[in-house]
C-alpha cells in the first residue's frame, strides 16, 4: 500500500500517470475541496466517489485558494500540506494533488477525467469545470456534517 505521502502528487507526474491509466482503460474519477478538518461527510463522499471508478484523484485547494474564497474568518485551519496528508491517508483514495485557484478548472482541463464527483450541495449547472469530464456525478451529503458548523460548535457559537 503507498503512503499517505507517496499520494500527494505533482501535477505534471499525475498527468503522466492520467496517460498510463487511460492507455490501460482504467476510468478516473476526480473530485476536490477544501477539506479543512476532515469529518464523515467528506469521507461518505470519497467512498462513493471512488465507486463510480477505477481511480480516485482528489483536488485540494491552495491555502490562498481557501483565503479567496472567503469560507470564513481563519480558514483553512490546516495547511494545506497537512489537508493533504490526511485526505492521502484514506484507502479510497489514489491520488492528491493541489491547486490555486477558486475552481479546479485549469486542473480539470488538463488531467480531462472520466468521471467527476461532487456533494449534493451542488448542481452540475454550478460547475464551469465539468465540461472537462467525461461524466459529472452528484452524490448525497451525509446529513449534520459541516466544517463550517464543526468550527462554530467548537468555539461555542452553535
Amino acid at each position: 500500500m503507498k503512503s499517505s505521502a507517496a499520494k500527494i502528487t505533482p501535477l505534471a507526474k499525475l498527468l503522466t500517470l492520467r496517460e498510463l491509466w487511460r492507455w490501460e482503460g482504467r476510468r478516473v474519477v476526480f473530485t476536490n475541496g477544501v477539506f479543512d478538518i476532515l469529518h464523515a461527510g467528506h469521507v461518505k463522499v470519497l467512498e462513493k466517489a471512488r465507486a463510480q471508478g477505477d481511480l480516485l484523484v482528489v483536488g485540494i485547494n491552495s491555502d490562498a485558494s481557501v483565503r479567496a474564497l472567503e469560507k470564513a474568518p481563519g480558514r483553512p485551519v490546516n495547511r494545506w500540506r497537512d489537508r493533504a496528508e490526511v485526505v492521502a491517508a484514506l484507502a479510497c483514495v489514489d491520488a492528491v494533488v493541489g491547486f490555486s485557484e477558486r475552481t479546479p478548472e485549469r486542473l480539470m482541463s488538463r488531467l480531462k477525467p472520466d468521471i467527476q464527483v461532487k456533494g449534493g450541495d451542488y448542481k452540475p449547472a454550478d460547475l464551469p469545470e465539468a465540461r472537462h469530464a467525461g461524466k459529472v456525478v452528484i452524490v448525497p451529503l451525509k446529513p449534520g456534517y459541516s466544517t463550517t458548523a464543526l468550527i462554530r460548535r467548537l468555539q461555542g457559537r452553535r
